[in-house]
């Protein structure tokens, strides 16, 4: 069973429509009453990280992520899902993330303007594996998904699995243990999204 946290900030709806088209049981929560049940957690996220941040807290799930990562319980983040992964977000202000993951979101450097590129990184881009991760099973070389951010999680360099390159690699991969994110949208990104998120329900674990 994956638990799909609905905090009133995340594309629930797309991310819910294609784990069950990789056959997943989802069951969509807006509190913490069915994490310790579940298989595999995903966390999906549009928006600011702070608005992220304050809807966990409002629905109460919180301390319950953090037991069930405790647990070994596997976790996917989401684009805003990846970046409250890490200690902090500066995205408007300073705020505290979930610290499952070292590390701090920050903007991407506006000396990328220079060279033609806009902030937000919107659009199609490449992922590269770094690494030979159980969410990389099957996808072809150089794989295209689809990109909508600002920001990004600064890893440490043992907790990035794959980067993408937009002025620069940046970690568009990470993980730790049983927590992973992705800063791509699975949900948008057809075939390549589709077997990501299938890798996830089938082979991480």
């Amino acid at each position: 069973m994956i638990a799909l946290i609905d905090y009133g900030a995340g594309n629930v709806r797309s991310v819910h429509k294609a784990l069950e088209a990789v056959g997943a049981d989802v069951v969509l929560t807006r509190g913490p009453d069915p994490l310790p049940a579940a298989d595999k957690i995903v966390l999906p996220g549009v928006g600011a990280f702070g608005d992220c941040m304050a809807g966990l807290r409002r629905a109460g799930v919180v301390g319950a992520l953090h037991d069930a990562i405790g647990r070994g319980t596997p976790l996917l983040g989401i684009c805003v899902g990846l970046q409250v992964l890490f200690e902090e977000g500066e995205e408007m202000g300073a705020h505290a993330g979930l610290g499952l993951l070292p590390g701090r979101v920050v903007r991407f450097d506006s000396a990328i303007v220079a060279q033609g590129l806009k902030i937000p990184h919107t659009g199609w881009n490449q992922i590269e594996p770094i690494v030979n991760g159980p969410l990389f099973r099957d996808l072809p070389p150089g794989a295209w998904t689809y990109f909508n951010h600002a920001y990004y999680g600064h890893a440490r360099p043992e907790h990035v699995l794959a980067v993408t390159d937009y002025g620069g690699p940046f970690p568009s991969v990470v993980g730790r243990d049983n927590v992973y994110g992705i800063q791509f949208h699975p949900e948008k990104s057809q075939q390549v999204g589709l077997q990501i998120l299938r890798n996830f329900v089938e082979g991480v674990g």
